[in-house]
């Protein structure tokens, strides 16, 4: 009896010891919020292993985890033969010297300027997020997994610094994706940062480790798409999601936050052989396709979206603005990555413009009278009767100068030489704004008064002081007297109505689409603007440390005061395209690379 009892207390202990185990393996605490490591040995095994990755493919908590809606109906990458697409860069002959010099030492500039700031980073906030360049901080923004170490690996490699690249490889192929931040994951934020600056240092380097890393993230990202039709969460509880917690997608959702998945999910595939996460992002393309033309703007997305009811038709506002943005810059994007084998990407692309460029694009009324385009809101409403009711707020934004590039780019790739111009007139719309801000650098967002015609705007100094009154909420007519004073105090440059946000975050978007343009058209004037801007941020952001946001960038009585702050895209994408710029055109050929939105270089299909 006393042998039987001490059997069956070793079987409740066994039994016991198995639950626990099985349970630790399933489960996230969420209070230390980690995943075991997997054992060295354990190999994940996919379908169509590539060779560059064979035996490298480790499984991850994250690929473990059980599936609640598994994919019943996998789409396959494209095959064939990648098309000889149109070529996008323009040939360049030879500099002179003269020349050459000059754009060197431009470039020795920029470089020396990456280096002050990756030198401050390593020293102060290593692994961190982002440096605070005045006080010599750090902080945590994005996850804590080192956002400004991953998002600055591309520029170190292109700028030669070797030797601190392969440092940044070494510590970065330590990051825990599965040490999980408290607060919940932005999807978008993570893929565009961290996997897209992965694959970008991997496509550069040939460094095996980047893309078992980007694997990795993708894994853990992909967990954010186990929901009933498969749209991802984009503000995502990844804590609850390792508990096994069932998930939905949201009913309320940014436009580019869906949407902004297709360049790096795609390489991914590409790269791996594994197809799922080119099925998690087509997913959504199909569905935006399939609605693209029943919006009350047909062609165009609105800015919110209900991801739970896969309704992306209702919100009244579109914008290829802040909260749209990337959605449309992947669309020819993600043609050119794959070689042209995804037709529907252009297709799409080319309603949507036609719609942006009717409606969202406006000339303003200025006091040169610049031929030049800045992209505002339309909002779209159905009145009672069925008809529809079009206003366009002519706010511009720093971050939608993108958008130059982006129909610069995609008028070559699809020979459309009406985008190519309008890519063109909105660069130098926002070329006009840096040259006429008081210290030389746009604003984060700005209104402008709209021409009633985009080939004839004479300037009228009256209705300019009617639109200051009215963004004041003052009467035009009434309250005229007061309209110097409004001006002298608000600070308003003659040409703007209204400078509604006057902080300057060390954005790229402008250099991005001054970059784009040179490489597409020569202009030799364009190299003389970049640096003209170059010189106005470094002057008025540069601290001890690094450089640091402006908070009013209209102060001229003294310099703007600094904000603490470095967002990691300074290092990935301001100094990169700053850098580009004054490189060689064939150090990143556009007709060998596209960029995703994070400017992290991903090589293209070519024939």
């Amino acid at each position: 009896m006393v042998f039987l009892s001490r059997r069956k207390n070793w079987v409740l202990v066994f039994t016991a010891l198995i639950f626990f185990l099985v349970y630790s393996y399933r489960r996230l605490d969420r209070d230390g919020a980690r995943i075991p490591a997997i054992n060295a040995g354990e190999q994940g095994h996919f379908p169509g292993k590539n060779p560059d990755t064979a035996g490298s493919q480790r499984g991850t908590r994250w690929s473990r985890l059980h599936t609640r809606n598994p994919v019943k109906d996998m789409r396959k990458l494209p095959t064939g033969t990648p098309l000889d697409l149109p070529k996008v860069q323009k040939s360049f002959g030879p500099e002179s010297s003269t020349e050459r010099e000059l754009h060197v030492r431009r470039q020795m500039a920029v470089r020396d300027a990456m280096k002050r700031c990756w030198s401050s980073y390593r020293k102060h906030a290593w692994m961190a997020d982002e440096l605070t360049p005045v006080s010599g901080g750090k902080r945590d923004v994005f996850g804590g997994w080192g956002a400004t170490l991953v998002d600055s690996m591309d520029t170190l490699w292109i700028m030669g610094f070797k030797e601190e690249f392969y440092e940044a490889v070494d510590a970065a192929v330590t990051i825990d994706f599965d040490k999980i931040p408290n607060d919940k994951v932005n999807v978008f934020e993570t893929t565009i940062r961290y996997l897209g600056g992965f694959l970008g240092a991997y496509d550069l380097s040939g460094d095996k480790r980047l893309l078992e890393k980007a694997r990795e993230v993708g894994e853990f990202l992909y967990v954010a798409f186990d929901t009933p039709n498969r749209m991802p969460v984009t503000r995502w509880d990844a804590n609850a999601a390792a508990q096994g917690d069932a998930q939905v997608a949201d009913g309320h959702t940014l436009l580019a936050e869906i949407g902004t998945f297709a360049l790096e999910f795609t390489r991914l595939s590409i790269l791996t052989g594994d197809p799922k996460w080119f099925d998690a992002s087509q997913r959504i393309i199909d569905a935006l396709q399939e609605q693209q033309n029943t919006t009350a703007l047909p062609g165009m997305w609105p800015v919110i979206v209900n991801a739970r009811t896969m309704n992306f038709t209702e919100h009244p506002d579109y914008t290829i603005g802040a909260m749209a943005d990337s959605l449309y810059e992947y669309l020819p994007k993600t043609w050119a990555l794959v070689g042209g084998l995804l037709p529907a990407y252009r297709q799409m692309y080319e309603t949507a413009t036609n719609v942006i460029i009717q409606n969202n694009l406006f000339r303003p009324m200025l006091p040169d009278e610049k031929d030049v385009l800045i992209s505002g809101l339309m909002n779209v409403r159905k009145r009672d009767d069925g008809t529809v009711n079009k206003e366009l707020r002519p706010e511009g934004q720093h971050l939608v100068c993108f958008a130059g590039g982006m129909l610069a780019l995609g008028g070559k790739l699809v020979q459309n030489e009406t985008h190519v111009e309008n890519g063109r007139k909105v660069t130098e719309g926002c070329i006009w704004t840096y040259e006429h801000m008081p210290n030389g650098i746009m604003p984060e967002t700005f209104r402008m008064h709209p021409c009633a015609s985009v080939s004839h705007c004479p300037w009228d100094e009256t209705v300019w002081w009617k639109g200051v009154l009215d963004r004041e909420g003052l009467h035009p007519e009434k309250d005229y007297s007061e309209v110097d004073a409004v001006i002298a105090s608000k600070r308003i440059p003659k040409g703007f109505t209204s400078v509604d946000d006057t902080r300057y975050v060390l954005r790229p978007e402008a250099i991005e689409s001054v970059f784009i343009l040179y490489r597409i058209t020569g202009r030799k004037d364009l190299l003389e603007t970049a640096w003209k801007m170059w010189e106005a941020i470094e002057r008025n952001t540069k601290t001890e440390l690094a450089n640091s946001a402006l908070e009013n960038i209209l102060i001229t009585d003294e310099k703007p005061k600094k904000s603490d702050s470095m967002e990691s895209f300074w290092l990935g994408e301001t100094l990169k395209y700053f850098y580009l710029i004054f490189s060689e055109p064939g150090v990143i050929s556009l007709d060998e690379y596209v960029f995703n939105t994070e400017a992290h270089p991903l090589k293209r299909l070519l024939p």
